[in-house]
């Protein structure tokens, strides 16, 4: 069990040094940051999207920013798609569960807000379709992938953790959205 443990705990320490090590990521990084914060400061909400895990994921991130992180302060404007069990069963049952989030986006999202939307694979249907609509709103998009940014590389800016390991892909999120947050609130509260 103990050898079990400590490959876990090394393995996604791994993965966070070659995340460290990525210029390009770091990178990405600050523009998402940067796009959050131009959100935010113009009036904007900030729309967070995922499935499963990265249903979870984008519900403790959009926490942080509406309750707090760091610090007390003002609620900043987020969401999460899907939150709604009436109206995901609703649209699902309606329309298919492939349109789950892009129909809620379309009666939610105004051009000032940045959409979110956090995929392991960056292949789900639901949030492929839910980003494409985005970019027919004319939404910043700041997608949170794995390795690769799958199908949704193709359509709009994406940070991808590098790793195929799902798990560590999520705790890599989930460190970076911590950042991203961090510097939101540090920003946008004490300039």
């Amino acid at each position: 069990m103990n050898d079990y443990i400590y490959a876990h705990i090394r393995s996604s320490i791994d993965t966070k040094e070659r995340l460290l090590k990525s210029k390009q990521c770091i990178s990405k990084i600050e523009v998402f940051a940067t796009a959050w914060l131009q959100c935010l400061r113009g009036g904007g909400k900030l729309i967070f999207a995922g499935n499963g895990g990265s249903f979870a994921d984008a519900q403790h991130l959009s926490a942080e920013l509406t309750s707090r992180f760091m610090f007390d302060r003002a609620p900043l404007a987020s969401l999460v798609l899907g939150a709604n069990n009436s109206a995901i069963s609703a649209i699902g049952n309606d329309y298919g569960y492939d349109q789950v989030f892009s129909r809620e986006l379309t009666g939610l999202a105004q051009p000032a807000d940045v959409f979110i939307p956090i995929t392991t694979s960056g292949n789900s249907p639901n949030i492929f379709l839910a980003t494409q609509q985005a970019n027919k709103i004319g939404l910043v998009t700041t997608a949170l992938t794995g390795e690769t940014g799958g199908k949704l590389a193709s359509i709009c800016d994406c940070l991808c953790i590098p790793s195929k390991n799902t798990a560590q892909i999520q705790e890599c999120h989930i460190m970076v959205g911590h950042i991203i947050c961090g510097i939101v609130e540090e920003i946008y509260f004490k300039g």
